[in-house]
């Protein structure tokens, strides 16, 4: 059973994220493993979600989001009861969550994030794009950093704040086609900026607008890249390396969809594998550079995540309305 586990992670972030499949072999094995299994949990729970496959291929057109969505949650709350779980997903992930005493706040925080879309949630303020960046990227954050052994509350606010960026990179490389799923996670304030309507976002008329704001973006994720670099060096060593490089690879991500401008959306953005193999190495020099360094204060101005101290107390998707 165990060793079944580990195979259908690593098909699922061969298949799902080869970006992250990259730098995830940096780890050490029991590392990697326990990192393999939750990203297959969430994989498992987008799918679900959105009655996909590995993110392609609808699998029924009768699907019912709703309800998938409350089987995951109670599914969920079987697997930190301690419950025999058959889901291969679910038995990884209860095995790495009770294992590592990853806080049942964050598994529901990122269920969260999927009932977000469920609803349609629509966002008026780039704050309101950052909360739904927490709930589907910066909780996953927290959750692989408790699998690293992080604690600190500063660290965790260095985890989370890569797992940010990593969504508002993600967003900019897919306007496009989020647009034709009728799914938008700009800013409604920054759409009417541009005098672009949400309906027409897909549109080619639209394109140069639409680099625009893909470039404002990615401009945004900046500081939480430069954050999420300070907390390296509370990592171990080659966890340190597989998130400094996971880091480079995302942010050179977004450095693409800023150069290629109009034709960002013409074939998806990614990096090649030269390029890869060069961040990897750059990974691993920073995580080396990093050793015995003082944490720097986290830059003041940035969006704190729920629960943090010194952060808001506010509902989850508090700021994000259904339509």
């Amino acid at each position: 059973m165990s060793e079944a586990l580990m195979d259908h992670a690593t098909r699922t972030i061969e298949v799902g994220s080869k970006s992250f499949a990259a730098a995830a072999k940096l780890f050490d094995p029991a590392t990697r493993r326990s990192v393999l299994m939750l990203y297959a949990w969430c994989r498992h729970c987008d799918d679900v979600v959105d009655g996909q496959e590995l993110g392609f291929n609808v699998v029924d057109p009768q699907h019912d989001p709703v309800a998938a969505l409350a089987v995951l949650e109670a599914q969920t709350r079987r697997a930190y009861a301690g419950e025999p779980m058959t889901d291969p997903a679910f038995a990884a992930f209860q095995e790495v969550a009770l294992r590592h005493r990853i806080a049942p706040r964050y598994a529901f925080d990122h269920l969260a994030g999927f009932a977000m879309d469920v609803s349609d949630a629509q966002y008026e303020t780039f704050d309101d794009t950052l909360r739904y960046c927490y709930h589907v990227a910066g909780v996953v954050g927290l959750m692989m950093a408790s699998i690293m052994g992080a604690q600190d509350e500063d660290v965790l606010d260095r985890a989370c704040d890569l797992g940010l960026a990593f969504q508002l990179t993600n967003i900019a490389r897919d306007i496009v086609e989020d647009a034709r799923m009728g799914r938008c996670y700009l800013p409604a304030e920054w759409l009417r900026e541009a005098g672009i309507p949400r309906a027409e976002l897909a549109e080619p008329r639209h394109r140069a607008a639409v680099a625009g704001l893909a470039a404002r973006l990615i401009d945004h994720a900046e500081p939480y890249y430069d954050s999420a670099a300070q907390g390296v060096n509370a990592l171990p060593l080659r966890s340190a390396w597989a998130i400094a490089s996971a880091r480079n690879v995302y942010r050179q991500i977004g450095i693409e969809v800023k150069r290629r401008g109009v034709r960002a959306w013409d074939t998806r953005t990614g990096t090649t594998k030269a390029t890869k193999l060069w961040l990897l190495v750059k990974g691993g020099a920073s995580a080396l550079s990093s050793r015995g360094r003082v944490l720097r204060a986290r830059p003041a101005g940035l969006w704190r995540r729920p629960g943090a101290a010194g952060a808001a107390s506010v509902p989850h998707a508090a700021h994000a309305s259904p339509a």
